[in-house]
């Protein structure tokens, strides 16, 4: 897919809200899908004013007051055949005519594909604009809203289509902003408690609730201080000049508050914005319209992390609860008070309800946004191919900050590691092997082989004197009674793969990781032919394949051979003419099983274990893929042997483990057989990363490079623990590798033809 998209909206330099969003949304779509999408935008112009100078991306301007203007502009765009679709942003105001009905002038004349987003739907439409509103949404291909209330309007009221309707919500910038003090003191307000509203102001802001709020909240907060921040809005400003924020400074000086109510007088910048809303405790929102339906104010506050007390518009209904913020009656100062004063008191409660927000907007940044986007797109363009979005970087940020100096930190809350869950050898070894590929792969570095070292040092930490391994430390160090209760033969079994897999490398790893790593594997050699356990098992022959590729033969290619054959038993008790697998159901880690019996062959040349390892991995792949993406089986149930089961439902329990080792054994298949559909699966099975799943989200966090610890019915999981994590570095890693497999050869009827498989 490179297809060309017209954006129909008012655009910066103009200041207003419109223009911002469309920006950041053509700025998403150009990070996610450079080069695969192309974007120009149509400006409208202000009324009385004269049309900006076109500079990328802004290829044409149209006066929406003009009515031929607006003709002309419809020809202009069937006539251009770089133009594929056109996006019109649709608000009250942005067109003439009565309820700007100028916009029908061209939509009406337009033979290309076209999509409405409605910013406001107005509840209760006298019959003018009832007609005006259906009209457009009977000749849009879709209309797009942000909010689901929205949506059920457009639905009873405007009587549209459902299967029109996409509900995808205003995008939000996330950042991390650890030291809010330093920022503070930064803007002039230390030891100060914040609060903020935003935007450019008119009457509908209803900033003179906040205000008179304030006196009561500054009787109890002496040090509490609110911010009024934006410009007048220009509309407002050509129309009757200062006389709102005159009147609003009037009232602070009858209210004695000039040392608790202050103006920033400017239209900010993103990066200043950003820095006032993470040193904001508390966010208030007192529009005085009730029809309002959606406010990007109000969301970047959430995801900004701000406690939000908030009129109760139709967002705020849909997003805000004491989990997060409170919604007061429009104009009801003295209860804006209360919930103010309540939320000032309780830091604990305002931490809570900080996260709580940060999470409940996850699914609304921009990366997000712009893949729901794509999505939609491909839809009315009938594309078949899922079009992927563009790699992201290998950083190791997040795995350095769930590592500390004994080794790599089980869990987190959020993104911020949590010491008291302790340390396990599982997460241990897959870091292990994770940063061997990346130094291999990716960069060497003193950096990456400290990381390296730390996690080695863990294993052999956890190494008892019989040579096999516990594999739960406590904080402090001590081995956790839970070692002693449950079967730990799979953490052994994935320390004897790490280790392998480091030795396998060592022609290119510093010797003393290389050494260290053959003391502590020589031991092992003691008790693997005892593993029952089939994963621990297939783990096994891992470690034992790459062991092979640094010392051939002796007694690893024979615990090798024995373990291969008990593996391929129990694949031969369970598997029948339906079910071509090695246990009587669907578990976790299921794709190291028939990888592992691939390896056996390659070492062996047993063409029963390469039989195996074929239809295992094409029963299991007939499960979790299908043409455009990977559905991960369900860790709340598992799939069992006599289940009916559809790889199509989205009941969620989809995890970051069973996409790489997935993708680990497409690419070992690949390297064995050269067959470039296992190549194809990869990609595809990465994609689920990238947003190709049932949420339309990504999985990875853009702002942390970690994953999300799950994919669930209808929310991402936001603990990015370092099971997630580090198995999505070892899948991205893996597309490092894929990517320099993109050229390949195939036969195809007979002719032998170059196949390009890029993600780019």
């Amino acid at each position: 897919m490179n297809k060309a998209l017209l954006f129909v909206t008012s655009f910066p330099p103009r200041e207003c809200g419109i223009a911002t969003f469309a920006q950041d949304l053509v700025n998403a779509l150009h990070k996610s899908f450079s080069g695969k999408l192309n974007i120009s935008v149509c400006a409208l112009t202000e009324a009385g004013k004269p049309p900006a100078a076109l500079e990328p991306p802004v290829k044409y301007t149209v006066n929406p007051f003009d009515i031929d203007s607006c003709i002309t502009f419809a020809h202009q765009v069937n006539a251009d055949p770089e133009i594929d679709m056109v996006c019109f942003e649709h608000e009250f105001g942005l067109y003439g005519g009565e309820y700007g009905h100028n916009m029908l002038a061209m939509i009406s004349l337009l033979d290309k594909p076209f999509i409405v987003r409605f910013h406001t739907v107005l509840p209760y439409p006298d019959a003018k604009c009832l007609k005006v509103i259906s009209i457009i949404g009977s000749l849009a291909s879709k209309i797009i809203v942000m909010t689901q209330t929205s949506a059920e309007i457009l639905m009873s009221v405007y009587h549209l289509p459902s299967h029109k309707i996409v509900h995808i919500p205003h995008g939000v910038h996330a950042r991390i902003t650890e030291d809010t003090e330093s920022l503070k003191v930064q803007y002039g307000l230390q030891n100060k408690l914040v609060l903020t509203t935003f935007g450019l102001l008119s009457e509908n802001k209803g900033l003179e609730t906040a205000i008179r709020a304030m006196k009561p909240i500054a009787q109890q907060f002496p040090d509490a201080v609110y911010l009024i921040l934006g410009k007048t809005h220009p509309v407002v400003l050509a129309r009757e000049g200062e006389q709102y924020r005159q009147r609003l400074e009037q009232l602070i000086e009858e209210l004695g508050l000039q040392r608790h109510v202050k103006f920033v007088n400017s239209y900010l910048s993103l990066d200043a914005l950003l820095d006032y809303l993470a040193l904001t405790d508390i966010y208030l929102f007192t529009s005085k319209d009730p029809h309002q339906a959606v406010s990007g104010t109000f969301l970047y506050a959430m995801s900004a992390g701000c406690p939000v007390v908030s009129t109760a518009f139709a967002q705020a209904k849909e997003m805000l609860d004491e989990c997060c913020g409170y919604l007061i009656e429009m104009g009801d100062h003295e209860q804006l008070a209360r919930y103010a004063i309540h939320l000032l008191g309780n830091p604990d409660l305002r931490k809570e309800m900080s996260n709580n927000g940060i999470e409940r907007t996850r699914s609304a940044i921009w990366d997000n946004v712009a893949i729901a986007h794509m999505s939609l797109f491909r839809d009315i363009l009938a594309e078949k191919k899922m079009l992927m979005p563009s790699l992201p970087p290998a950083y190791l940020d997040h795995i350095d900050r769930m590592t500390d100096e004994f080794g790599m930190i089980q869990f987190s809350r959020h993104d911020q590691p949590d010491p008291a869950s302790g340390y396990t050898l599982d997460d241990n070894a897959r870091a292990l092997i994770a940063l061997c590929m990346y130094a291999t792969t990716v960069k060497e570095s003193s950096f990456v082989y400290s990381l390296c070292h730390k996690y080695l040092d863990f294993i052999e930490y956890c190494q008892q004197p019989s040579g096999s391994f516990l594999n739960y430390v406590n904080v402090g160090g001590y081995f956790d009674p839970m070692n002693y209760e449950v079967d730990l033969e799979d953490a052994n079994g994935r320390a004897v793969w790490a280790l392998g897999y480091l030795l396998h490398l060592h022609r290119e790893l510093p010797p003393m990781l290389v050494q260290q790593a053959h003391r502590v594997l020589q031991p092992c050699f003691n008790w693997l032919e005892n593993l029952r356990a089939p994963r621990a098992i297939a783990f096994a022959i891992k470690g034992m394949y790459y062991y092979q590729q640094y010392r051939p033969g002796g007694i690893s290619e024979d615990i090798l051979n024995t373990l291969a054959s008990r593996l391929h038993k129990a694949y031969q008790q369970e598997a029948d003419a339906q079910w071509k697998w090695f246990e009587p159901s669907l578990t976790y880690g299921n794709a190291v099983l028939p990888e592992a019996m691939m390896m056996s062959w390659q070492i062996s040349g047993n063409p029963a274990w390469l039989q195996t390892a074929k239809e295992s991995l094409h029963f299991l792949c007939a499960r979790t893929f299908t043409d455009n993406y990977m559905k991960v089986i369900n860790n709340k149930t598992w799939y069992h042997k006599h289940d009916d089961y559809d790889n199509t439902s989205c009941e969620g329990g989809e995890q970051s483990i069973e996409v790489a080792y997935t993708m680990l054994a497409l690419h070992t298949f690949y390297l064995a057989t050269g067959n470039v559909a296992y190549l194809e699966k990869m990609r595809l099975a990465f994609s689920w990363y990238l947003g190709n799943n049932h949420l339309k989200q990504l999985i990875y966090n853009p702002l942390t490079y970690g994953c999300y610890d799950g994919l669930e019915k209808n929310n991402v999981n936001q603990n990015q623990g370092a099971e997630s994590s580090v198995c999505y570095l070892i899948a991205r890693l893996l597309m490092e590798q894929w990517n320099k497999l993109k050229y390949v050869t195939t036969q195809k009827t007979g002719m032998e033809s170059v196949v390009r498989l890029s993600l780019n």
